[in-house]
């Protein structure tokens, strides 16, 4: 394997390491004895977008989704800002959940709601279960809701249902949703897969922007090999349910790309 990889894990552990996810020896199988995650090892901290590239069925997106439990692990350790969410249930995991926030390939709104109400859905486990079902939030909340907006470039449509907007417009919906949960880290599932090349550009672009304003490292599984190098300060290949390279885009040859793809005539 390339690159770095290395563990900090006493720095990590004692919290001094903030906006951290530190991933050892993780292990997924969907049926006893097939693996789909063999021994995956990273640590990422701090910020800028970390990507993960690799062919279809090689594990991203069960890795992606093992990192927030929406997957459940066959074993290894999952740790942000220090504390192992394998083995959380209940009230705890909900409190973790909270630190990590999710951009999904679908959008995955509300779509009866209005675009304002879905952000606002990203403070959901900060406020009582009936204020919410009420629809009433604390008016700073609200007030951060519509700077987002702003910042995404939808207040105008603050007032709209979801179902009603475009495919780029909901992704940029998900993503304010995601920071208005204030998380410790940011995770996308093919965040761009159903979306043309250039609004694929703006939702990158998109994600660069609001994660860098917050300090948010950003983890993007993305199946665009290239949009991945353009945009993520790391790069991590990964084939067979393993990682087998981990490092710089520019350090990236045609040889590693067949090595994660298999053969040369992707590249063609």
């Amino acid at each position: 394997m390339h690159g770095p990889n290395a563990m900090t894990t006493n720095a990590t552990e004692s919290g001094q390491n903030a906006r951290s996810l530190v991933i050892r020896h993780l292990d997924k199988e969907y049926v006893r004895g097939i693996p789909v995650l063999k021994d995956i090892n990273l640590e990422i901290n701090g910020r800028g977008m970390t990507a993960i590239i690799g062919p279809s069925g090689t594990g991203k997106s069960t890795l992606i989704r093992c990192i927030n439990r929406l997957v459940e692990p066959t074993r290894g350790e999952i740790l942000v800002d220090g504390q192992n969410l394998v083995g959380l249930h209940g009230k705890a995991l909900r409190e973790a959940r909270r630190r990590i926030g999710m951009v999904f390939q679908e959008f995955n709104l509300v779509e009866r709601l209005t675009v304002i109400e879905n952000l606002l859905c990203g403070r959901l486990g900060y406020v009582h279960p009936f204020a919410a079902w009420m629809r009433r939030f604390p008016e700073e909340d609200v007030a951060r809701a519509y700077e987002l907006l702003d910042i995404v470039g939808l207040k105008e449509f603050a007032m709209q249902r979801a179902d009603e907007l475009s495919g780029g417009q909901r992704q940029r919906v998900g993503i304010a949703r995601a920071v208005m949960q204030k998380p410790r880290i940011l995770l996308a599932d093919e965040p761009t897969s159903s979306l043309d090349p250039k609004t694929s550009v703006e939702i990158m672009e998109l994600m660069i922007q609001l994660a860098g304003q917050h300090d948010i490292p950003v983890v993007v599984n993305i199946h665009d090999v290239n949009l991945g190098r353009r945009f993520a300060q790391r790069v991590v290949g990964m084939s067979g349910g393993s990682i087998i390279f981990d490092g710089p885009p520019d350090d990236i040859t045609d040889e590693h790309l067949m090595q994660i793809y298999g053969g040369k005539k992707w590249l063609q």
